[in-house]
């Protein structure tokens, strides 16, 4: 107690001493007791340091990153979209009318990826089909393993990757596997204005695919290098 009281005097007395060489001694005392004396002291409890400062902003950066994917939703599964449906037509969708604009949209972008090659074809042309999408496409099936699909005519609603489904002028939804089948499909020529156009210029690029080697997703035949290969079934 005794050595709480000296240090408590020797502190008020250096204060008084800093003090004394700026003010005269009534204001010192008075600036003491007003403003040191009996001033409160606020203590502001803190958390103690982290043993390692690494494993702490770890800590902090994998709590940041679980709170952040608690909040963003998971996407829905193969298996989860196939439940809810989100392959399937809608019956009052199931209308071939309904897909027509599509295939006016597909004319338009198959016409663009081929370019002057839609006149000439060839090798270019054919790199170029390999990895186009279909759907909205315009096909039918001129051979097929199983004789009863040989006819099929519709628009690709669907270009899965062993199966086209079409949907027929009679609205009907057609699944025809690629293995075994060839498909044709015709886009004719850009009718330009005021110009006459020759026999020749006036035919459809006319070509077939061989669904053996079209069991591929549309997505994955972009990057894909088909490679000449000899069909025996030809």
């Amino acid at each position: 107690m005794a050595s709480n009281n000296t240090n408590n005097s020797t502190n008020q007395s250096l204060t008084h001493e800093l003090l004394s060489r700026a003010h005269s001694p009534d204001s010192v005392n008075r600036i003491y007791s007003d403003k040191i004396q009996h001033r409160p002291l606020f203590l502001k409890p803190t958390s103690p340091p982290p043993s390692n400062a690494r494993d702490a902003r770890r800590k902090s950066r994998v709590e940041k990153q679980r709170r952040l994917k608690a909040l963003k939703p998971k996407p829905l599964s193969a298996r989860q979209r196939r439940k809810l449906g989100l392959y399937d037509v809608p019956k009052s969708g199931q209308k071939y009318a309904v897909f027509e604009p599509l295939n006016q949209l597909w004319l338009g972008y198959i016409r663009e990826v081929l370019g002057s090659e839609l006149y000439t074809g060839g090798q270019g042309a054919a790199a170029k089909l390999s990895a186009a999408d279909f759907h909205g496409a315009k096909v039918e099936v001129s051979r097929s393993s199983c004789p009863s699909r040989v006819g099929i005519q519709g628009i690709v609603i669907k270009d899965a990757r062993f199966v086209f489904e079409i949907i027929t002028a009679k609205n009907q939804i057609k699944t025809v596997p690629k293995e075994g089948t060839m498909f044709r499909i015709s886009v004719p020529p850009v009718q330009q204005e005021n110009t006459i156009a020759s026999a020749e210029d006036r035919k459809p690029f006319t070509f077939e695919i061989h669904g053996d080697q079209f069991q591929y997703r549309s997505a994955d035949r972009a990057n894909k290098k088909f490679k000449p290969h000899f069909l025996e079934k030809l």
